[in-house]
Order: structure tokens, then sequence, then C-alpha cells
């Protein structure tokens, strides 16, 4: 058998040829940079969409300029993105009669709306001066717009609900702690002195003088320990001596209770009259953290900084413990029982605050809390 070689009978061999060869193989070449910005926008939205901390306003600009260097001419190209009555332009957006539009649908509903202009004249094309394949990336743009917005609308409705979820769990604590504390615990102590005025009455030796005493030894461990549970749910001192006096009498507290040393360092804070929401947030999330030391951690001792830095309050909470894989640990605490870190991030952002947390496997965790101080407060310190 004799193998031939490859035919070239396709092969440009004039002038003519060669022309019209160069001239195709540039039409080739300028349709793949087209194809190649349609998909730099695209994946650019997605990149600008996966930035949950941007707002929603900064993220639709920023999509707007994504825009502006997609389209056949982006010299001459700007874009708009109107959601309800607000508009988030390109910093040179004119409304021209070369333009071309897509609406954003958020649930069956036309929103808003993305619209593409030039800003001078361009050649007849498919659609106008426009691309048969930029009316496809501006359906594209629009219909990506619309599923952002819609799943912003949903995240900020959870937010909303899981931070009036723990407002109404707070609210519940301090209405069990003071039914508690004020009543329960109150008539519990009344029952064991009547109990204890009865036992002086009987005689030495008798029957019941053992028993008595006994009882009232048991309503003692009993009042206790309702007064412990009422202090966890509601610490008594907040309100009287301070989120500083209060954290640092929980730290002691949790030291001889579970033989780990806690440290706590304070500054910049002299002064600072917190209002009572921010008070139990910082105190319900140094408690969360060292119930996650106590649970989790296997730690030995755990530094707590309380910084005055206006306009923020710090709290950096540290431990020399085993460590987790922070980034499996936060992806799973929404589906799993590890609603403490869940919890610690609402509480966080019910403050208008941030929180970080970083750790790896046998280096301890460390926590960093940054809220807002108000003006009124540090100007009394």
């Amino acid at each position: 058998m004799t193998i031939k070689p490859d035919s070239t009978d396709d092969f440009p061999t004039s002038r003519e040829e060669w022309t019209a060869f160069v001239a195709q193989s540039h039409r080739t070449e300028s349709a793949l940079l087209e194809r190649i910005k349609e998909l730099n926008c695209l994946y650019g939205i997605t990149r600008l969409a996966q930035r949950v901390d941007q707002p929603l306003g900064a993220l639709l600009t920023g999509i707007a300029d994504l825009i502006r260097a997609s389209w056949q001419y982006p010299d001459i190209t700007c874009a708009s993105i109107r959601l309800g009555d607000t508009r988030h332009c390109s910093e040179n957006f004119l409304h021209t009669s070369w333009s071309q539009a897509s609406p954003v649908i958020i649930q069956g509903e036309e929103c808003g709306e993305v619209e593409v202009c030039y800003l001078e004249e361009r050649p007849e094309c498919d659609e106008g001066p426009f691309l048969r394949e930029e009316r496809s990336l501006i359906d594209a743009v629009a219909d990506l717009i619309g599923r952002i917005v819609a799943q912003r609308r949903v995240e900020e409705q959870m937010r909303v609900l899981s931070q009036e979820l723990i407002m109404a769990q707070e609210n519940e604590r301090q209405r069990i702690a003071r039914e508690l504390h004020d009543h329960l615990a109150q008539d519990l102590s009344l029952a064991r002195a009547d109990l204890e005025r009865v036992n002086c009455t009987l005689p030495e030796g008798g029957p019941w003088k053992g028993q008595t005493g006994a009882i009232a030894e048991r309503l003692g461990s009993a009042i206790r320990s309702i007064r412990d549970l009422a202090y966890g749910l509601l610490p008594p001192g907040l309100t009287e001596l301070g989120l500083v006096e209060t954290v640092l009498a929980h730290c002691e507290d949790f030291s001889l209770r579970h033989g780990i040393a806690v440290e706590v360092f304070a500054d910049g804070l002299d002064g600072v009259d917190f209002d009572f929401d921010t008070q139990i947030n910082i105190y319900r999330l140094i408690q969360e953290a060292l119930n996650n030391v106590r649970k989790h951690a296997k730690a030995s001792r755990v530094a707590i900084r309380l910084l005055g830095s206006y306009p923020s309050l710090l709290v950096r909470i540290e431990d020399d413990g085993c460590g987790a894989d922070m980034e499996r640990c936060l992806s799973q605490a929404g589906r799993t029982k590890r609603m403490g870190l869940w919890s610690m991030r609402e509480r966080v952002r019910l403050l208008g605050g941030k929180i970080s947390f970083r750790s790896k496997p046998g280096q301890g965790l460390h926590i960093r809390i940054e809220t807002p101080l108000n003006r009124s407060s540090s100007e009394h310190a």
C-alpha cells in the first residue's frame, strides 16, 4: 500500500486566493476576539456576584463597566442598568439613538432594563449597528442580572429573618431569666427559710430534724442551679457593671468551672456607654466563643482582647487548641447542628460589623470581630 501526501488542492496558490485567505483569517480572528470579550463579560459578572460584601448598587455599576468593554466598539460604548426607579450607569453613559436594550425579569415580572448605546454612528449590521451575537449577549446579561438580584433579595430576607430570630431568642432568654430569678428562685428561698425556721422548733434528735435539714440543703442546691441558669441567660451585672466587668466575671467563672485559663485585656473603652443591644451581643459572642473552646478546641488557654479605636470596637479571641478546617466548618454551619458559628456571624451582622475566623488543624482558632462605635459613645471617653 502506498500512502499519498495530504492534498493541497484547498491551499491558496494565486495572489487572489491568498488575499481572500488572509481576509477570511482576519474575519475569523476578529470573530474569535469578539467571542472572547463576550465570555470575559459573563465570567466577570459571575466573579463580581461572588463578592457578597459588595453592595448591589456597586455590583450593577461594575457590570455596566464590564459591558462597555464587551461590545464591538468599546471606545464609544456606554451602558446603563435600570432596576426599579434607580439607574446604575457606566461613567460615560449618554442615551443615544444607537441603542439596544433587554428587560430584567425577576420572578416573572419586568423589574428593570439593560441598555447599551453607541456614542457615535456606526455601519448597519444585524440589529442596527449591533451584531447578532451582541443581542444574545445583552439578553444573557439581563437574565444573569435578574438571577443575581433575586438571589440577593432572598439572602436579604433570610438575613432579616435570622436577625429577628436572634432578637426574639434574646428577648425570650431575658424573660425566662427574670422569671427564674425574680419568682422561682425567690419562692424557693422563702420556702427554704420557712423550712429552716420549722427545723429550729423541732426537738434535737427527733425523727424530723434530720429530714428537714436535708430538704433545706436540697432546696439550697436547687436555688443555686436556678440562679446559675438565670445568670447564663441574662448576666445580671451587664447593665449595672458594664460590658468589660461582666466579661471579666464570666471569664473568671469559666476558668474556675472548666480549668481553662482565660486572659482578658481591654483598652480604649473607659467611659464608653454602650447601648444594651451592643453589650448583650458582644457578650454572647464571647460566651459562644468560650463554649466552642470548651466543647471542641481542647485548649488550655484563651486570650480575649477588647479594643476601642473609633470608629470601631475590635474583639479578638484566640485559643491554643487543636484548630479546625474553618472553610469546611463554615460551609457546613447552616446544614449541621453546629449553629454557634452561624449565630456568631448573624449577631455581628446585626451590629453592622464584620467577623473573620482563621484556623488550621493544630494551630488554634483566631476570631476577629469589628463593629461600629457610635460617635456619642466615644465622645464620653
